[in-house]
């Protein structure tokens, strides 16, 4: 949420950065709707001043007519008091719900640009593997290997679902075990394991709500929705409280599955498990002050990036343009993974920073020594999202004969495993044997 002193001193500012978004904000709708509240309070507080002055002449009145006057006064004005606080709790609301409706200003260091198309590839890391055979995409590895069921998950879960089967499952867990392993042990999170059921305010806390109502699945009933990112539930582990300045930062990192209603379109993205409604993710989230919150940005970047750079992964880094930032972020970067077999860039990382917007709406604050409370900046990136990783792997180790070789880090969560090959059949007690199956 935009402070909403900034709107009311400098409106003129405010409405140019939201101009760079290529974005609409109801702000002349924020300034008369300040305005009604001010308005109001002064009026209350008038009446308010002058009901106390009249409770004390009641006290000092001894002619017991002019005491009932004076009374009936008194209740005139608590009535009217009482309708103004009932309008300032309406006009409240409007204005809670219009903040909420402004996205965040972009850093001034984020181009400007006039839709996605205006991101700026800043860097590209690790060379893309030059092939002496034509490359398979991972849909069609992965079906003749038997690590991933498309047609299964389909008839359990209907479309855009899949089931990973044997190796293709123990990859993935070894994938999420080795990141969570990877930033506790190597970059400082503590790792948390959160719900993924929340209530609303959580998701307005986060900046999800009210915009991306659509996209989410809620149970109206309990009012619960399931989360589309462990940011949701992290970024609110500390709401309504003030930390000590001495305890940040604060690093977090999680697993969860994560729930999206995305609009699926048709065409290349109907393959695979590039999209779907569920997936696993690694989320790293930071509470910081506001004076490292640049160099903590870099920080998390660079923890993002030591994923991709242990899994020798090729990958590029896309500073994302004013017109393509989230509802939320001020400034942010993805991280795209290199897919020979399906011969594009997937995108497996948004590193952002969000300065105060979320501790705004969230209420997150912290006391500096000596100081007043001040509200937290957070930053929150992949650290890193699945499947497409699993995608990469799939499409960047392949070999000629459709096995894949597994990356060096993950082999001692798969007992030594150096190749995944043709899984063995289900039923008649056959047994997983990870590692030993080979293609027919």
């Amino acid at each position: 949420m935009i402070d909403l002193h900034l709107i009311r001193t400098q409106p003129d500012y405010v409405r140019a950065q939201i101009a760079r978004l290529h974005a609409d904000a109801p702000i002349d709708e924020i300034i008369a709707l300040d305005g009604q509240r001010r308005d109001l309070i002064g009026e209350a507080e008038a009446l308010k001043a002058q009901r106390n002055a009249g409770s004390k002449a009641v006290g000092r009145a001894k002619d017991p007519t002019e005491r009932e006057r004076l009374k009936d006064e008194m209740r005139a004005l608590g009535d009217r008091i009482g309708e103004l606080d009932d309008r300032l709790r309406t006009v409240d609301d409007a204005l809670l719900q219009a903040q909420l409706r402004v996205p965040n200003l972009p850093a001034e260091q984020v181009p400007d640009g006039a839709s996605e198309d205006d991101n700026i590839v800043t860097a590209e890391i690790g060379e893309r593997r030059v092939f002496d055979f034509a490359p398979q995409p991972h849909w069609d590895l992965a079906e003749k290997l038997g690590i991933i069921d498309f047609e299964r998950g389909v008839k359990v879960a209907g479309t855009r679902n899949y089931i990973l089967r044997g190796d293709g499952a123990r990859l993935q867990r070894a994938l999420i075990t080795w990141m969570l392993d990877l930033h506790t042990r190597e970059h400082g999170y503590q790792e948390v394991y959160p719900p993924f059921l929340v209530p609303s305010p959580m998701l307005y806390g986060n900046g999800s709500l009210p915009k991306f109502a659509d996209t989410l699945f809620h149970d109206a009933e309990e009012d619960k929705w399931l989360i589309p990112t462990a940011e949701v539930p992290i970024t609110n582990m500390y709401r309504d409280e003030i930390l000590d300045e001495a305890i940040l930062p604060i690093y977090h990192v999680a697993y969860t599955p994560c729930f999206r209603r995305e609009q699926l379109s048709g065409g290349r993205d109907v393959r695979g498990i590039k999209r779907g409604f569920q997936f696993d993710k690694v989320e790293m989230v930071k509470f910081v002050t506001p004076e490292t919150s640049d160099e903590e940005y870099q920080k998390l970047q660079a923890d993002a990036e030591a994923v991709l750079r242990a899994l020798g992964l090729p990958y590029r880094i896309l500073q994302i343009c004013a017109a393509d930032l989230s509802f939320t972020a001020a400034n942010k970067v993805d991280l795209e993974v290199w897919a020979p077999g399906s011969d594009e860039w997937l995108e497996v990382s948004s590193v952002a920073t969000f300065h105060d917007f979320q501790a705004r709406r969230a209420n997150l604050r912290y006391r500096p020594t000596g100081g007043r409370p001040q509200y937290l900046h957070t930053l929150n990136g992949s650290g890193l999202a699945l499947p497409r990783v699993m995608i990469a792997i799939m499409e960047n180790y392949q070999n000629a004969d459709g096995t894949f070789a597994v990356p060096d880090v993950l082999r001692p969560y798969l007992r030594d495993q150096e190749e995944i090959g043709v899984q063995p059949p289900v039923g008649n007690g056959a047994r997983d044997l990870a590692g030993l199956a080979t293609v027919q």
